[in-house]
């Protein structure tokens, strides 16, 4: 059973994210299952840190652009948006190159807040970073006049 309210196509989602910090990133949205949003960014200097391995600050710019955009497809964006609130992300292990898949899960979809769990892993598979996204669903203001 999906658990969206949006069906938003690859094309539209990416379209949301050119000129924002994730399309500076790189991170592109790769795969909407029934209960997930996949999302990838490339570990290149863009996103290293000094010491050359993956910023922990892209992998929460990552983990937020995922679940921020799947807490969006689960609301009537016509009424509702989707506001990032708290984030809390735990670094595994590090990672110098290659690309990096976040997958975005709810653990709770509420008519008020939302809370997903996006998990991180290198190319290899290996878990690189946890992070738990917060969301507060509000009411649109209305257009001024």
């Amino acid at each position: 059973m999906s658990i969206w309210h949006s069906q938003l196509t690859l094309e539209q989602l990416e379209f949301y994210s050119r000129n924002t910090l994730s399309g500076h990133l790189g991170v592109r949205i790769t795969e909407i299952g029934p209960d997930y949003l996949r999302a990838t960014m490339p570990v290149n200097p863009t996103t290293h840190q000094p010491m050359g391995v993956l910023h922990g600050g892209a992998s929460a710019a990552l983990a937020e652009t995922v679940g921020s955009l799947a807490a969006g497809m689960c609301i009537d964006r016509s009424k509702m948006t989707a506001l990032g609130q708290d984030i809390n992300a735990n670094h595994l292990r590090p990672v110098s190159s290659g690309l990096v898949t976040a997958t975005a899960r709810p653990f709770h979809i509420g008519k008020r807040s939302h809370v997903w769990g996006i998990e991180i892993h290198d190319e290899k598979g290996k878990l690189v970073c946890v992070a738990r996204l917060t969301m507060a669903v509000v009411a649109r203001e209305p257009p001024a006049a």
